[in-house]
């Protein structure tokens, strides 16, 4: 007996690129194939990959969404600029000849110019930064704090464009300077962040976002980056700088204790559901693409004359410090050293009546008393 070979199937990404294509999420997909959403998310990942019944009713599915994306891509008219048009003229032939006919000979698209820095910028912060302000308000639970951490990860990643630019997921590395700022303990010593800002008007989406900031940050970060953005097990492991079994026991713990408290979100489906919801209740509005890299190199360059004029400083005092150092080798003063018998030092005081007494006879013998005996010279 023999098997039929099994359906291919496009490459992991791929699939998930037909998946968008055709508007359709993970949860859509798992309810057509019957499956859970954890299981789309890992034929999407490439980490398994459907079989059986499973696998042709996959293959149909994508095999339509590709389809799809070909019928409604747009077909573009050639400029008219491009068609090379000739002019037949009148031969000498026995039969009537026709009016002239136009007859295209080639066509040929114009090349595509490539996108400057700015402009290839100016669209991956489009295309990410609304979605990154509000997962840094999820993981913060602060308006101004989401705003300027997606901010300060897109000046960093202008200052660093060489490097961001030929990355394999330039929203990835943004996401994770990002995250990083967001959760930096060093934001609770600023003035402005130490009163916590009004909580959503919405009962529901108040208790989910108190559960969310009593996780710990890095229990916090995979439980979003996961149930929230959608990433497989292995790339949440590696944004988080884990292994994937950690990765794993993070997950499972923060899915526990937001259950303990919030029973209905045991399901991980309604749990990114009510992630998304809360995340898109939130006006959150990012800056422009120009103001913040303007506001990037202005920062760049103060930090550059402040190192330059440091260095200017260190110098300044160092030449400073040649000119005015001695030359030659100087010793030291040697230290005090006592004196051994020599007699302490008395204090005069008052005389005693016998010293008084001596000291009358003394004086009164000096003046009247015999004369004194001068030694003669030999």
């Amino acid at each position: 007996m023999t098997q039929n070979p099994a359906t291919p199937l496009p490459p992991p990404k791929e699939r998930r690129r037909l998946r968008e294509a055709g508007s359709l999420t993970q949860a859509q997909v798992a309810a057509r194939m019957g499956v859970s959403r954890e299981t789309v998310r890992s034929w999407e990942t490439g980490r398994t990959t459907p079989r059986g019944r499973k696998r042709e009713a996959y293959g149909k599915l994508l095999t339509s969404l590709e389809q799809e994306a070909t019928v409604t891509e747009p077909q573009q008219e050639p400029p008219a600029e491009v068609v090379s048009l000739v002019k037949v003229v009148n031969t000498p032939v026995p039969e009537p000849v026709s009016e002239p006919v136009l007859v295209p000979l080639s066509i040929e698209k114009p090349p595509r110019a490539p996108l400057t820095p700015a402009q290839a910028f100016d669209a991956l912060y489009a295309f990410c930064a609304p979605a990154l302000v509000r997962q840094a308000y999820l993981l913060t639970g602060r308006r101004e704090l989401a705003r300027e951490s997606v901010e300060r990860a897109f000046q960093v990643a202008w200052e660093r464009w060489p490097e961001v630019a030929v990355d394999r997921d330039p929203a990835g590395w943004v996401r994770a300077v990002a995250y990083e700022h967001a959760l930096s303990p060093w934001h609770r010593f600023r003035p402005r962040y130490r009163h916590p800002e009004p909580p959503p008007p919405d009962t529901a989406d108040r208790a989910l976002l108190t559960e969310l900031l009593r996780l710990p940050p890095s229990y916090r970060r995979t439980l979003l980056l996961y149930d929230g953005v959608g990433l497989g097990l292995a790339e949440t492991a590696a944004e988080t700088e884990a292994s994937t079994p950690a990765a794993a026991n993070r997950l499972l713990h923060a899915r526990e204790a937001i259950a303990v408290h919030l029973p209905e979100l045991s399901d991980p489906a309604e749990l990114h559901r009510r992630l998304t919801e809360l995340a898109s209740t939130e006006r959150l509005r990012a800056a422009k693409p120009p103001t913040v890299r303007v506001v990037g190199e202005r920062r760049t360059q103060f930090w550059t004359r402040a190192a330059i004029a440091l260095t200017a400083a260190v110098i300044g005092t160092t030449t400073l410090t040649l000119h005015t150092a001695p030359t030659h080798y100087e010793p030291p003063v040697p230290l005090s050293q006592r004196v051994e018998g020599v007699p302490p030092r008395v204090v005069q005081g008052a005389l005693s009546d016998a010293e008084v007494e001596l000291r009358d006879r003394l004086r009164s013998g000096m003046t009247s008393g015999p004369e004194r005996m001068v030694p003669e010279p030999r």
